[in-house]
């Protein structure tokens, strides 16, 4: 058994090597106590999590997350973009070349109308070549949309002022492409944050998304989105070495270990901080820390923390999550439409529910022999049933799709095409899911202050969100081990 040494400080825990728990081992080795030791245990091969940049036709694409806002709700600086900045990787950022995105609708393909607030209007004009809005039902009724503490499902309360058809050719299939959930499950104000804040002191809809537009604004011309040039694996990789140098930022001279093929199979309390027991369970690994961040998922986080705090484990156990896969395929001489890519509402029965143009969307990706590089979201919530065709099946099925809703029977047949499986990848916040997590990090807090979580699974999906999740968990560790976060 690994127990801490006094001579070389604290030992944290960092379980699980997505980049919420690359980003909390960056932030503990740049505060954390002299002499601290810090493992990241992370029960893959891997790190990265759900960045994962691969190659298909000679061309590097990414078979996970795409891209990252460049800018907080606030208007600020991303934490992704500070993260780049920090690992050296700023000035290897570029943008979409194109960012205007269509949505498949009857055998068409339509542009995306401006001015909505993922798919939410705040000038019915704008929405009208593509839903008839219910526009008697957004009355003012002399009071906000929503009480000081409430939550509910996007749908449900875009379906009460706006109607059916804005729901779903809009709102819907926008959720879809993010979440792979369904608007009229998914909690207002963990997928909408700045609506559901609105919401709060707005009586109508179309007024609470002008508020939180205007509360946000955006310089014209400034690029909403970025990727790393190369792929997104090259964030990955800076921030794996920037742990493992010794010549790093880390003014206590933090030591950072990565374990990989690291499984953490159980985690209980002892008098001076914790126990993992990791590895198979016949020949089992015991490891003594003094802290620890669960930068997992919520349901292994939830399995845990059972043993821990069975309050905090409830809560925190009860986020599903849905199955996605990725299908990419490079296409010989295709013409595509000059868009980003196309949303496809749930409506109108197709697998794909999303894809993206690569070579049309990132100018440095384009290719001087013309190939057209196009990946296909596949896979909703509830519709897990439907991913259990084999890879060749899948991939038949996406290009057929593709050729229909792109009006081009004729879509010429790929080169080359990966499948790439995502099992329980996306949360499925329903509504309260927000309280729920404050109550179970509460709970924690009091009881457990050297045990914090951090992730998707609690604060939101997206790159920044993510970042700033995992830095936020290794200050709160830092404060309960008695140093200071300044």
């Amino acid at each position: 058994m690994e127990t801490p040494s006094r001579e070389t400080g604290p030992r944290i825990a960092v379980v699980g090597g997505g980049i919420a728990g690359l980003a909390t081992a960056l932030r503990l080795r740049e505060l954390a106590p002299a002499g601290s030791v810090i493992t990241i245990y992370e029960q893959s091969g891997t790190l990265g999590g759900k960045l994962r940049t691969g190659t298909i036709a000679g061309s590097a694409v990414e078979f996970g997350a795409e891209a990252f806002l460049t800018r907080d709700p606030a208007g600020g600086e991303s934490a992704a973009v500070a993260l780049a900045r920090r690992l050296g990787l700023d000035t290897e950022l570029v943008h979409p070349a194109t960012g205007q995105a269509g949505i498949a609708l009857g055998g068409r393909l339509r542009p995306v109308p401006g001015g909505t607030l993922v798919g939410v209007p705040g000038d019915l004009t704008k929405v009208a070549a593509l839903a008839q809005p219910a526009a008697d039902r957004d009355r003012d009724a002399g009071r906000p949309l929503l009480g000081p503490d409430e939550d509910l499902a996007v749908g449900e309360l875009v379906r009460r002022r706006l109607g059916d058809e804005v729901v779903d050719r809009l709102v819907d299939p926008m959720l879809g492409g993010v979440y792979a959930g369904r608007a009229d499950t998914l909690s207002l104000a963990t997928t909408m944050p700045a609506l559901a804040r609105a919401a709060r002191t707005e009586n109508t809809l179309t007024g609470a998304v002008r508020a939180a537009q205007a509360a946000a604004p955006r310089a014209p011309g400034q690029p909403v989105f970025a990727t790393v040039a190369g792929g997104l694996s090259r964030l990955v990789t800076a921030a794996a070495e920037a742990l493992v140098s010794p010549t790093g930022n880390s003014p206590g001279d933090a030591r950072v270990q990565i374990r990989l093929g690291a499984a953490v199979r159980e985690l209980t309390r002892t008098p001076t901080g914790w126990r993992l027991v990791i590895g198979p369970t016949r020949d089992p690994e015991a490891v003594e820390v003094e802290a620890i961040v669960l930068a997992l998922p919520a349901r292994p986080a939830a399995r845990l923390l059972a043993g821990v705090d069975v309050g905090a484990g409830a809560l925190v156990g009860r986020l599903d999550y849905a199955s996605v896969a990725l299908v990419t395929l490079a296409l010989p001489a295709a013409s595509l439409p000059d868009l980003s890519g196309f949303l496809v509402p749930a409506t109108e029965g197709t697998l794909t529910k999303a894809a993206t143009f690569f070579t049309t969307k990132w100018g440095h990706l384009r290719r001087p022999d013309g190939l057209a590089l196009l990946r296909a979201s596949v896979g909703r919530y509830g519709e897990e049933h439907l991913l259990q065709r084999d890879d060749a099946e899948l991939t038949a099925t996406v290009h057929r799709e593709l050729g229909r809703l792109l009006a081009d029977p004729a879509l010429p047949a790929p080169v080359a095409s990966h499948v790439q499986r995502w099992g329980g990848a996306l949360p499925q916040y329903t509504p309260g899911h927000l309280d729920r997590v404050t109550a179970a990090r509460n709970m924690l807090r009091t009881a457990h202050p050297t045990l914090a979580l951090a992730g998707a699974g609690y604060d939101g999906v997206g790159l920044p969100v993510c970042v700033r999740s995992g830095e936020t968990a290794a200050e709160e560790i830092v404060k309960a081990l008695g140093g200071t976060t300044v």
